[in-house]
């Protein structure tokens, strides 16, 4: 399967090109691919687990990815929310941000 560019993998190509050979080789290429979980349900695992551990840079285009992989606006928010008490309140408000800006980016605020 071809990787779709990402904006996030180009910016640093140059600097760790083995790296984002690497991560589209075997984080796209096989992790995404396996059929252990469907796209959707890894989509909720990796967007909860970037908010979980307060990476708000990778969590804008994973919650891209999530949309695209049939995540619902109003079950990211709910992923939000349920973390906010398991994994903290200030990573759910970034997150909670940086939703709202995807949301407007896709139309959907």
């Amino acid at each position: 399967m071809a990787v779709q560019p990402n904006p996030s993998r180009e910016a640093v190509r140059a600097v760790v090109p083995r790296m984002i050979e690497i991560s589209e080789d075997v984080i796209y290429g096989d992790i995404w691919e396996r059929p252990g979980l469907n796209k959707r349900d890894r989509s909720l695992i990796v967007v909860a687990t970037l908010i979980a551990t307060y990476r708000p840079e990778q969590l804008r285009g994973h919650l891209a990815r999530a949309l695209d992989n049939g995540v619902t606006k109003d079950e990211i928010a709910e992923i939000i929310t349920h973390l906010a008490f398991y994994a903290g309140w200030p990573g759910s408000m970034t997150a909670a941000r940086i939703a709202g800006e995807v949301f407007k980016e896709r139309g959907l605020a």
